[in-house]
């Protein structure tokens, strides 16, 4: 198995935020074959989960970032993901987040998760801008985009046929 090296690692309070592995293949098919994954394009089958799986950690190899596994710390198994995000065809870049297992919900690991990917994004990637893609009917995504101080913002372009709402994230100098 090939791995990919020199991809960074960060680290917050409670959590590890990695590079998808293939240990995280199942945990990550559980959730986009349910209806949880219904925000994100899913219930999708497992032949089109590995798809998408691919492209999480195709992204990584061609563009030199993507989304993170995210694990708590000291645990290997990955809850979620969070990430900076840009597949062609999307408007603009993305941050972007899910919350995989369903016990990991409403303990604030998509927030510490999300606030880690925006300080990468901005940071160490030197995103001038970057915007989360939101469905209209997702109330804990545009929840967690307001926290984490993005705004609405109406007519901007989103990727697909389907509504989206447009979250625009300010830098982290702009939340001082």
């Amino acid at each position: 198995m090939i791995t990919l090296t020199g991809a960074p690692v960060l680290h917050t309070a409670r959590l590890t935020l990695r590079v998808p592995a293939m240990r995280d293949w199942e945990a990550f098919a559980a959730f986009l074959t349910s209806d949880r994954a219904s925000y994100v394009g899913g219930p999708v089958t497992r032949e089109r989960a590995w798809r998408a799986f691919g492209h999480l950690v195709g992204h990584w190899a061609l563009r030199g970032y993507g989304m993170f596994a995210v694990a708590q710390k000291g645990v290997d198994a990955a809850v979620g993901m969070a990430g900076p995000w840009f597949p062609e065809s999307w408007p603009e870049q993305e941050i972007a987040w899910s919350i995989w297992a369903p016990e990991a919900e409403g303990k604030g690991y998509a927030f510490e998760a999300a606030q880690a990917a925006c300080a990468h994004a901005f940071g160490a990637l030197g995103w001038a801008t970057g915007v989360s893609y939101i469905d209209p009917d997702n109330a804990r995504s545009i929840t967690l985009a307001r926290r984490l101080g993005a705004v609405l913002e109406p007519g901007a372009a989103y990727p697909g046929d389907d509504p989206m709402l447009v979250f625009r994230h300010p830098r982290p100098e702009a939340r001082a």
